[in-house]
């Protein structure tokens, strides 16, 4: 594949094969920041869903987040469980933290809904089977809310890869830092293990490692970690770590993540006959700028803004409406637990562990 190539038509939606009516009416079950600030709006900016009620452990509040978007109906958290307006969506976003994410997923297949849920899809692998398992048995369809698989910049590097533009893969550079406590204060969930299920591997690694899955489309077969912490208020949690995955073609990915030092993100592939880089993958938002080389050729490209988050609600919806199993199904996001969990194995052992 010729670079000129992947860049031509560098927004087109490869997922959008034909035209279908209807929206998805959706229950956002957690209306926490990112659900208020990103969710909600790319939902409304989208083709595809709709959001038609809002889930949450404080009515009074969401009342005003459901004022602001048209949203007809509120329930708190036993409601839902208990089936109330359940006539009103079709579908659910689990946007709790990540302990919370099986119980109200469970909830939904096993009424018929549909589910799109935030990653990481649990706190271990062996919880985020049981989302799988129970919306297997319930025939409907789940999500691991991965955007970036649909994200513009990281499909097309999907696409260079994929046809040889820069050669065999040998290399993969990922890191995402993201200074934790300018955003929330020393009691967020995201600092308690039993909530979040871990620390900045899990919650800011797992963009890196997922995105390495889906450029090189296979998983790794060994992980070597090394986590830090330098106490309150990361005494529970890794405050910063280091991860390198092997995978059976022979490349490495270098990944490191942290919750305390200045935001930042980066992802760069090198291979035998080239390189692409892109600039901020993992901020919330691509800038969409990608270094590419091939041979002599050295291009540098900036495509037009996206939001990866309405892109991530249209496919969810698309898929639904024409019956098509989304690529981040829910074994996606079974697999990345699992690899985390072996990550955090190696760095308490200090030795590399085969997957």
């Amino acid at each position: 594949m010729e670079i000129e190539d992947a860049f031509a038509r560098y927004t087109r939606r490869d997922w959008e094969w034909e035209s279908v009516d209807g929206t998805v009416r959706l229950a956002v079950v957690g209306v926490g920041g990112f659900a208020r600030q990103r969710a909600l709006p790319g939902i409304a900016d989208g083709t595809y869903c709709e959001t038609t009620v809002l889930v949450s452990s404080s009515t009074e509040r969401a009342r005003a987040t459901a004022d602001e978007f048209g949203i007809e109906h509120v329930l708190g958290y036993d409601a839902f469980l208990d089936g109330e307006a359940a006539d009103a969506y079709d579908a659910v976003y689990v946007a709790t933290p990540n302990a919370l994410h099986g119980e109200y997923a469970i909830a939904a297949a096993e009424r018929g809904k549909d589910v799109i849920c935030e990653k990481p899809l649990e706190t271990t692998a062996e919880r985020a089977r049981r989302i799988v398992d129970a919306c297997d048995d319930a025939g409907v369809t789940l999500m691991t809310a991965y955007r970036l698989q649909v994200e513009p910049a990281v499909r097309r590097t999907h696409d260079l890869v994929d046809g040889g533009a820069i050669g065999e893969v040998v290399q993969l550079h990922g890191s995402f830092s993201h200074p934790l406590l300018e955003y929330a204060g020393p009691d967020t969930w995201r600092l308690d293990p039993g909530l979040a299920g871990g620390g900045a591997l899990i919650d800011l690694g797992i963009y890196p490692l997922n995105t390495a899955r889906y450029v090189l489309d296979c998983d790794p077969v060994a992980v070597y970690a090394d986590t830090h912490s330098s106490g309150e208020p990361f005494d529970a949690v890794d405050e910063h770590v280091a991860f390198q995955l092997a995978f059976p073609t022979g490349a490495t990915a270098s990944c490191t993540a942290s919750f305390d030092a200045h935001a930042a993100s980066q992802l760069e592939l090198v291979g035998t006959e080239g390189k692409i880089r892109i600039a901020s993958p993992f901020g919330g938002i691509v800038p969409h700028e990608i270094v590419a080389e091939s041979g002599d050729v050295r291009t540098e490209y900036t495509g037009p803004p996206v939001d990866e988050v309405r892109e991530e609600f249209d496919y969810f919806g698309y898929c639904v409406l024409t019956g098509t199993d989304p690529e981040p199904d829910g074994e996606d996001g079974v697999v990345d637990l699992d690899v985390i969990e072996r990550a955090y194995d190696a760095a308490e052992a200090g030795e590399r562990v085969r997957l």
